[in-house]
């Protein structure tokens, strides 16, 4: 175990989980790459000054998020209408007054500016990954094709004026360096505007012991307690919070400037329930790494005895989360045959370091397997609803959160 600086305050970090070496995540290789994957250690600790959760080593933002980015966020039906939701929300409440303008840090394909685009309300889209930003262009989404800092805010606040509205989701906690996005939020926003995030939290990492949420994209790890932290020392607030079930369980922040709202009893009540919980104990974090190792152990040896008794196993989800959870635990092609995946982009390629190869979703059916290992289980409900034939003809899911079980 090792420890570095903080990315936010400076602090000591104290590692408390290894996953060794991995992938980057959504870096799919073709067969002639395979040899050429780029591979780093991935470890969190948590700041002992500020209880920030964060990673040990920082992978280049280029490498993840560059023209080949694989993910569109409008490939999930739950997830286009959880878009479009907010989207609607900010149109009947923040965004009701004059000549509103709503930034998006991360806005992928467009799934929540289109409805604002079609609303006509001012707006634009910080997006570096080249094809899903194409995508949202032909939206009619306005898209900037680079990364949210503190230079192109400025950039921004000079063309267009105050932001009202700055909203990212799943993407803040992609981003080390927190303190050139703070600042930019904090030139940008409005004096009454509100900066809203949504990524996972760590409460419900612990609690479901997800350690596959923590991979290469995912370099924070935000609780409530850290966020209100990390808020004040920029000269903001935390004065909001709202539990969200997707994604397998994320917190909704909200900031603004310093006293220009006041916090709801809701960002208290968390805060309270983290430290209730030892959220932010170093101990408690450990005891999160050692059911790690228990559930690498328990999945290891489920597919062994499985594959002993000549049952064929797939994966289902080719997700970046699966890249911790196969490069971890060792599953190989020898394990899982190949992974089912609905991502075009993905298809026909290989799982990211060890190597599994990747079909189109039809070929779960023809024929299906005996058993199928839930790689996408944060979109659990979506996939049962969509594969009721697996089960009736006598196949069995294998899932590894918050524990191996199958059924």
């Amino acid at each position: 175990m090792s420890s570095t600086t903080c990315q936010i305050c400076d602090g000591e970090v104290e590692e408390f989980l290894d996953l060794g070496r991995q992938p980057l995540s959504d870096a799919f290789p073709a067969e002639g790459d395979l040899g050429h994957e780029f591979f780093y250690r991935l470890a969190v600790g948590m700041c002992r000054s500020c209880s920030m959760v964060q990673s040990m080593e920082q992978v280049p933002r280029e490498r993840m998020f560059n023209e080949d980015y694989p993910y569109y966020s409008s490939g999930s039906s739950v997830m286009r209408a959880h878009f479009e939701g907010i989207a609607r929300g900010f149109l009947g409440g923040e965004l009701a007054r004059p000549d509103p303008f709503i930034v998006e840090i991360g806005s992928n394909d467009g799934v929540l500016l289109k409805t604002i685009h079609d609303a006509g309300v001012r707006h634009v889209g910080f997006e570096p990954s080249g094809k899903v930003a194409a995508a949202a262009a032909e939206r009619g989404v306005r898209v900037l094709g680079e990364f949210f800092d503190a230079g192109t805010a400025a950039g921004t606040r000079e063309s267009d004026g105050p932001a009202d509205v700055i909203f990212a989701a799943n993407t803040i906690c992609h981003i080390p360096y927190l303190r050139s996005i703070l600042a930019g939020v904090k030139t940008l926003l409005a004096p009454d505007g509100v900066f809203v995030f949504e990524d996972p939290y760590l409460g419900d990492i612990v609690a479901k012991r997800s350690f596959d949420q923590i991979y290469d994209e995912h370099f924070f790890l935000f609780s409530a307690r850290a966020v209100q932290a990390m808020a004040a020392r920029f000269g903001l607030e935390l004065v909001d919070v709202e539990r969200l079930a997707v994604h397998g369980g994320e917190v909704r922040y909200t900031i603004a400037r310093a006293g220009a709202r006041k916090p709801k009893a809701v960002v208290a009540d968390l805060i309270a329930a983290e430290n209730a919980r030892q959220l932010a104990d170093l101990r408690t974090l450990r005891q999160f790494a050692a059911a790690t190792a228990r559930i690498r152990d328990d999945l290891v040896a489920t597919l062994r005895r499985l594959r002993a008794a000549g049952h064929e196993i797939v994966g289902y989800g080719a997700t970046a989360k699966s890249a911790t959870v196969t490069n971890f635990c060792g599953i190989g092609p020898d394990l899982v045959s190949y992974v089912c995946d609905t991502t075009p982009a993905k298809q026909g390629r290989f799982t990211p370091g060890t190597h599994i190869p990747i079909r189109p979703a039809e070929a779960f059916s023809d024929p299906y397997p005996d058993f199928a290992l839930l790689f996408a289980w944060n979109h659990e409900n979506e996939i049962m609803a969509k594969e009721q034939g697996f089960r009736r003809a006598g196949g069995q899911w294998i899932r590894y959160v918050p524990d191996v079980h199958l059924g």
